[in-house]
C-alpha cells in the first residue's frame, strides 16, 4: 500500500469523504462550533477548516454567508475582536443534523480545532525572542505563570531557519519541554571519569 501520493487505503482518495456541497459544510460548521463551545475568530475558523483540506475554500465562504443570512451564525465583537458564534437556531440544527455529515469528517475538523487552540495556548504561555548574535541567532524561551518565571533559557542557532525550527519544536509541547528540562536537572550527576579506561 502506497500512501505517498496522499491517498488512503488501496488508492482510494480521502477526498471522497469530504463535504461536497454547501449544505454539508453548514452542518459541519454548526457541529464544530457547537462542540468546541467557544467563540472562534474568522481567521481561526478558516485555519481549522483548511488545515487538512477538509473543506473547499469556496464552499466554506458560501456556507458562512448563508449561515449569517439565515441567522444560524452570528459575528460578534468582544474586546475589539470579532468572533463567530452559533445562535440558538444554529445549536439546534447542529445537534439534529450532525449525522448527515460523516463521523470521520466531524472528528477531523474537531481534532484540527483542538490542535489549533492547544497551539495558541502554548504560544501565550511560552514566550520567545529570536535575536541576531554574532554569526547566528539567540533563541530565548521563557515560561511564566502569573508573576513567576518558571523557565528562562537561551539556545544558539547558526541561522534563522534553525532558530525558527527550535521555536516550533518547543511549541509542539511546551509543558513536556519544561518537564524534560526539570527531569534532566534533577537527574544530572557529577561526571566521574573511569580510571580503568
Amino acid at each position: 500500500m502506497d500512501n505517498s501520493n496522499g491517498n488512503s487505503y488501496k488508492g482510494i482518495s480521502t477526498d471522497i469523504y469530504n463535504p461536497r456541497d454547501v449544505y454539508e459544510v453548514k452542518i459541519l460548521l454548526a457541529y464544530f462550533l457547537n462542540r468546541i463551545d467557544r467563540p472562534v475568530t474568522p481567521a481561526q475558523m478558516l485555519e481549522i477548516i483548511r488545515s487538512d483540506d477538509c473543506v473547499s475554500y469556496f464552499l466554506y465562504v458560501e456556507a458562512v454567508e448563508q449561515m449569517k443570512n439565515n441567522g444560524t451564525l452570528a459575528l460578534v465583537e468582544r474586546e475589539g475582536t470579532e468572533y463567530y458564534v452559533l445562535t440558538d437556531a444554529g445549536r439546534e440544527g447542529a445537534e439534529s443534523l450532525k449525522d448527515l455529515v460523516s463521523k470521520s469528517v466531524r472528528d477531523r475538523i474537531y481534532a484540527s480545532g483542538l490542535k489549533l487552540f492547544a497551539k495558541l495556548r502554548a504560544e501565550r504561555e511560552m514566550k520567545f525572542e529570536i535575536t541576531p548574535q554574532g554569526t547566528g541567532y539567540s533563541v530565548r524561551c521563557f515560561l511564566e505563570e502569573g508573576s513567576v518565571t518558571l523557565l528562562d533559557l537561551r539556545l544558539f542557532a547558526p541561522d534563522r531557519e534553525q532558530a525558527d525550527f527550535i521555536k516550533s519544536k518547543i511549541l509542539m509541547n511546551p509543558s513536556e519541554f519544561y518537564s524534560r528540562v526539570l527531569d534532566y536537572v534533577i537527574a544530572n550527576e557529577e561526571y566521574v571519569p573511569d580510571l580503568n579506561e
